[in-house]
């Protein structure tokens, strides 16, 4: 789940009044509460609609399954309606068909098996994962990051890097052979089990949903299908009992003497036996961190011994080791990390993996080729968008400007050539531009007086802890979300250049994409923070009334803001404005603007 689509699913939590029910569900879990009426939950009308809403935004809602449906057909049905069919199907339940489709793994290395549900069973998934989140959530291992809210891959990252630069310099490699294909169905429902999920009617369910009969292939006797909405959620199901062992072996270590500072306790310990050893885990890719060879190579035999006897997983020889990183590279979600001295201490080195080197140049290319076929404002966005996408990723690395240098070298012979006819001889560098790229001094490419981002364009930011306080399901947790979101996303950036609104003029899109920089993505009535659908450009003088596309005559604010400042019906202005509280300076904002549009002032209706 992207960093957006986590933002808006709190909005849409708040939005359905749902929070507090998650609120007390993280909260009973947190304390150890067994779960044994879930489906009265999980089919209640706010959970339902809930679900729809957050799916409907989705890529691949539009999607079809086996039964050709589409989450437009479910927008067809009436609320009361759908709420009662998920009743229905829950009731005595049996999944539809997955269809199976075949994907290309990164570097071309042969497919990767996708199971698509329908859009109905998409729902279904989806009704169940929201309740079942806050409870897992509560039980879940701190330092796992994949598929869990408001956590990335940079978190991951920059856990790894604070232990390197602690000391811990060798690396327990394993790889799990084919995870998601082997997962044991009757361990994952009793590990289910153990979390306090004791609702034996919703266990028979997602029981039947791992059953789900693919088509042309048969009924799987285990995994769980990439593509299914609960997949992610269950496999972190799975693993966060690895997580707790490798945490038991050291971190969680009980000891005879409470102690109430953990660096005490880790004091006491280092005088024991007993080994230093840490997990990072993002999905099924994990690392365990030791300080010395020995306790490493014990680590590396356990683990392997353990998953294969608890979990019944196999891991593959030729990728997993032991990595002295004083001598040598690991691998870590496209990033190659190594210890090297410096002064009297070891600190990390990072470089982009060489695997992930070659798939940037090859989706470089390919983007340079349709700019070719194509030259056009909106496809020069949508060049820019990748590689800023590319080094906004990338640039956790120390020695990313390198790297990203050597590619734009390899690339600029295919750049130029492919460019020159097309190119124009000047044009306008953007506020987008001057923001990210006004001080590097290098020959701007223009299309259709449009500048390329430059690739190489990019300087290291140093990967941020997670903050553990951070959570969906507490107020001080959501607080904090909040207050993250009151910057610029990058995120968000590459989606308006990817994206461009259709119908409109280039002048309109280009604007829009200086207007979300210029106002540091925030609203410009209530300065909250832009989501991607959740934010529209509004006109001050509406085109009809000869007010044009130019920068000075548009705003970017939240689309319930937008409606208000459109809004004639008493009964739409009195619902957004109890959604969205504003204060009296918010208030006279919107009135001028409604006013520049032709209607009343708010106090006046």
């Amino acid at each position: 789940m992207t960093t957006n689509r986590k933002r808006q699913q709190l909005r849409n939590n708040e939005y359905y009044d749902f929070q507090e029910t998650l609120d007390e569900l993280y909260e009973m879990s947190k304390k150890g509460r067994k779960f044994t009426n879930l489906l009265s939950i999980i089919t209640s009308k706010e959970n339902v609609l809930l679900a729809y809403r957050n799916i409907k935004k989705n890529k691949g809602s539009k999607t079809r399954g086996t039964n050709r449906t589409t989450i437009v057909d479910i927008g067809k049905i009436n609320p009361e309606e759908l709420v009662l069919y998920v009743k229905k199907r829950l009731k005595n339940f049996k999944p539809h068909s997955v269809r199976r489709k075949m994907i290309e793994k990164d570097g071309g290395l042969g497919q990767r098996p996708l199971g698509i549900p329908t859009i109905e069973d998409r729902l279904i998934q989806q009704c169940i994962k929201q309740v079942l989140d806050p409870i897992c959530e509560a039980k879940f291992y701190q330092h796992s990051y994949g598929f869990r809210a408001n956590r990335s891959t940079h978190h991951a990252l920059a856990r790894t890097v604070n232990l390197i630069n602690r000391g811990f310099h060798y690396v327990v490699d394993i790889d799990i052979k084919g995870f998601f294909d082997n997962v044991n169905h009757a361990k994952l429902l009793k590990q289910m089990w153990n979390l306090g999920i004791r609702d034996k009617n919703l266990l028979c369910i997602i029981s039947k949903l791992l059953k789900a009969e693919i088509e042309g292939e048969g009924k799987p006797t285990k995994g769980t299908p990439q593509g299914g909405v609960l997949s992610p959620l269950l496999s972190n199901i799975v693993l966060n009992e690895l997580d707790w062992w490798v945490c038991s072996q050291w971190e969680n270590m009980k000891t005879e003497l409470q102690y109430h500072n953990q660096s005490n306790k880790y004091r006491a310990l280092n005088k024991s036996d007993l080994k230093q050893m840490f997990i990072v885990r993002y999905a099924d890719d994990f690392k365990i961190l030791c300080k010395d060879y020995k306790s490493a190579q014990k680590a590396f035999v356990a683990t392997k011994m353990w998953l294969k006897e608890r979990l019944n997983l196999e891991v593959s020889p030729d990728k997993s080791k032991v990595v002295n990183l004083r001598k040598n590279y690991s691998n870590f979600l496209g990033f190659k990390l190594k210890a090297t001295p410096k002064r009297s201490k070891y600190v990390i080195k990072s470089h982009i993996t060489d695997k992930a080197q070659k798939k940037i140049k090859r989706v470089l290319r390919g983007k340079i080729k349709e700019l070719q076929k194509s030259p056009s404002p909106e496809m020069a966005m949508k060049y820019n968008a990748t590689v800023l996408g590319i080094q906004n990723y990338y640039q956790k690395a120390t020695h990313v400007y390198l790297d990203m240098k050597q590619i734009s070298y390899e690339l600029s012979e295919t750049l130029k050539k492919r460019t020159s006819r097309i190119k124009s001889k000047n044009g306008k560098l953007s506020k987008t531009y001057l923001k990210y790229y006004g001080k590097y001094k290098r020959k701007i490419i223009f299309i259709e007086g449009h500048p390329l981002f430059p690739i190489s364009g990019v300087n290291t930011s140093k990967p941020i802890n997670f903050t553990q306080e951070i959570c969906m399901y507490t107020k001080t947790g959501r607080a904090l979300v909040h207050d993250k979101l009151k910057s610029i996303s990058p995120k968000t950036l590459r989606y308006l250049m990817e994206h461009p609104v259709k119908g409109q003029s280039t002048e309109f899109n280009d604007n829009r994409i200086s207007l979300y920089v210029g106002q540091n993505g925030l609203c410009a009535i209530t300065k909250r923070p832009l989501v991607k659908g959740n934010m529209e450009v509004h006109h001050k003088i509406p085109r009809k009334d000869g007010g044009s596309d130019e920068y000075s005559n548009l705003l970017f604010v939240l689309g319930d803001i937008h409606k208000l400042i459109h809004a004639t019906k008493e009964e739409t202005v009195k619902k957004i404005l109890e959604i969205l509280s504003l204060n009296e300076i918010e208030k006279k904002k919107v009135n001028k603007l409604r006013l520049l549009v032709g209607n009343r002032e708010l106090l006046a209706i």
